[in-house]
């Protein structure tokens, strides 16, 4: 009886009920896309931030800061604490966090002439293929890192060992265009070397006035086979807070307990620790304006997500409330008449509820499906890629659902209680 009594309201009044499920839908589908890309909105917007540069620094851990400080001779320092093995590279892609490492290049910079014009020689992995031990492969390189440079010509390969790209303030300085032979000479390591200009970019910075070859390149003109100064790692992160600073100023003073929440976040301390881990010779330093930056936007960003979606269900619920409002007003005869035959508040409540429940249940599927759409057109037109569908979502729609049909209802229910069916009856 009670099945055939809310299946009768629902055929007789199916298109004003259709109403309200079209109004669930709607503040389901925004609050769906929503929380779809805000737990995806992490990875997309570090992927963005990382064209922008690195926030990890891999530099030897003897000779950089000492060099730094004393402004000591070179030559008369051990060369393996100034450089740090080429062959150790892969071990950035070999730790806890080794998917959150984007991409990573590594340096070598050289003091030459061109001409008898002084020039800075910067050696690098322009996009590098590497095997990872561990049965992985990845590409790499600085032309990935420095996505906003523009530069002219075809891209840099590490197969060009006969070619440079150049700076433009250099190139002008110099007269130089595509195509020209220049001869690098480095007097204090006595080598030379003629290359073909194979690029000219665009950086807007100091290394529009330095010229970029390959690794090998720039190894055999120093006479430093296998050997780089500093490696810059790209990598995403986790917004700092307390506990990761505590971390970075001093691991060892954590509990047990905070040690191990923070070596598996992938705070930028935590992968710098795991990076000097493995690479016990190095030091690596966080570039924190990045970091602190990335860890900022992120944050707004999900913080607005969450806005829009509170937003949503607040107009959902305050849309509903009138929606079931005025069908209580519609069917106050036929609620008079059940109180009449003896049907208790809570019973007529519980044929409410239920009714809009149903209501809200299939309102909310078709939300989830439109949120899904939804989200992908976010992800398309502002991240240019698609948003991960997260199965965690498919609980929170269920919440949602009976959240604003819960609230939506609570009016129509009160009014609903203190309907007199005397008064109903009779027309007043």
């Amino acid at each position: 009886m009670f099945g055939k009594m809310i299946f009768g309201v629902i055929t007789r009044q199916k298109k004003k009920l259709m109403l309200i499920a079209l109004t669930v839908a709607l503040g389901v589908s925004l609050a769906t896309a929503m929380l779809n890309v805000m737990f995806d909105v992490g990875d997309k917007v570090n992927q963005e931030l990382k064209a922008y540069g690195a926030n990890l620094n891999i530099v030897p851990k003897g000779a950089a800061f000492i060099n730094d400080m004393y402004q000591l001779d070179e030559d008369n320092q051990n060369e393996a604490s100034q450089f740090i093995n080429e062959d150790q590279l892969v071990k950035i892609k070999m730790i806890f966090w080794a998917y959150n490492i984007v991409d990573f290049a590594p340096y070598l910079s050289i003091a030459a002439e061109v001409d008898h014009h002084p020039v800075k020689v910067v050696g690098t992995w322009f996009d590098k293929h590497l095997q990872i031990p561990t049965g992985d492969e990845v590409n790499t390189g600085m032309l990935a890192m420095k996505s906003w440079w523009q530069i002219e010509g075809n891209p840099m390969t590490d197969d060009n060992l006969q070619s440079a790209m150049i700076g433009e303030s250099l190139a002008k300085r110099l007269n130089l265009k595509i195509g020209d032979k220049i001869t690098i000479d480095s007097p204090k390591n006595h080598n030379s070397m003629a290359l073909t200009i194979h690029n000219i970019f665009h950086s807007g910075g100091i290394e529009d006035n330095e010229i970029y070859v390959t690794l090998s390149t720039a190894q055999e003109l120093a006479n430093k086979k296998g050997l780089v100064e500093r490696v810059e790692v790209s990598a995403l992160t986790t917004p700092e807070n307390e506990l990761a600073r505590r971390a970075a100023q001093d691991p060892n003073s954590l509990s047990r307990n905070e040690w191990d929440i923070w070596y598996c976040t992938a705070y930028i301390s935590s992968i710098a620790y795991q990076l000097e881990e493995v690479m016990p010779d190095v030091r690596v330093k966080a570039i924190m304006q990045v970091a602190e930056s990335e860890g900022a936007i992120l944050q707004k960003t999900q913080l607005l997500m969450i806005l829009l979606t509170v937003l949503s269900l607040i107009c959902s619920a305050l849309a509903i409330s009138n929606l079931v409002t005025a069908n209580v007003i519609e069917r106050s005869t036929e609620i008079g008449l059940l109180k009449a035959l003896g049907a208790s508040n809570s019973a007529v409540a519980l044929l409410i509820i239920i009714e809009m429940l149903i209501i809200g249940l299939i309102g909310g599927v078709i939300g989830y499906f439109m949120g899904l759409g939804f989200a992908q057109i976010i992800g398309h037109t502002v991240f240019g890629s698609s948003v991960e569908i997260k199965m965690l979502i498919i609980p929170l729609v269920g919440l949602m659902v009976l959240f604003i049909t819960l609230i939506g209802s609570l009016p129509a229910l009160k009014m609903m209680m203190f309907l007199k069916p005397i008064d109903v009856l009779h027309g007043r």
